[in-house]
């Protein structure tokens, strides 16, 4: 694709991680795209046509992606990837804003509308569904076994072991000790939609 023209946001479903982004750069790259930035959730290229737009959207078919096209679906998504950056920060900074502050300072909107279009097109709540990544996370952490379950508790700002305990058992079903003990590890995507 020719260099020039205006730039063109391309947002992004199912884009979590960085090995994601890299993924999702190297499609464009090799697509033609002539591309400003990547980042969790979009994209930034120069002038692109319908025609590379279905192109691209095929191509990142094939990696469990897709690309949206309504705002308020544009709007979900980028709820959901702050979520996703919210869970990894809150490892690293213990004092961490409540997460309507969070969201609305990064998306700028109104926590409620915001919190609203979200329940309406994930059927769960915000709240709910960052309880869900909290729990991917801890699993997560199990399944390297480096961690005791106090110092998963105390690295993901569970008030105690107990609570972690109790949201694990309520979300996956079963104990942590049943769920160590179980050969299968359970873990969902990211881009769970239950």
């Amino acid at each position: 694709m020719a260099t020039g023209g205006s730039e063109q946001v391309i947002f992004i479903k199912n884009m979590v991680c960085p090995r994601c982004v890299m993924v999702v750069r190297d499609t464009l790259n090799d697509l033609g795209f002539d591309v400003e930035e990547v980042e969790l959730g979009k994209a930034v290229v120069r002038s692109a046509d319908d025609e590379s737009l279905s192109e691209l959207q095929q191509a990142l078919n094939e990696y469990g992606f897709e690309l949206l096209q309504g705002r308020e679906e544009q709007i979900v998504e980028q709820i959901k990837t702050r979520l996703v950056e919210y869970v990894r920060r809150s490892e690293m900074n213990k004092e961490m804003p409540k997460i309507s502050t969070f969201l609305s300072d990064r998306l700028h909107q109104n926590y409620a509308s915001l919190s609203s279009l979200f329940s309406k097109k994930e059927n769960i709540t915000i709240e709910k569904y960052l309880i869900h990544l909290r729990i991917e996370r801890v699993k997560e952490l199990l399944s390297y076994e480096e961690l005791t379950l106090s110092e998963i508790a105390w690295k993901l700002n569970y008030s105690s072991v107990q609570h972690l305990s109790s949201q694990f058992k309520q979300v996956t079903g079963m104990s942590v000790t049943d769920y160590k003990k179980a050969s299968d590890t359970f873990r969902k995507p990211l881009d769970f939609t239950d």
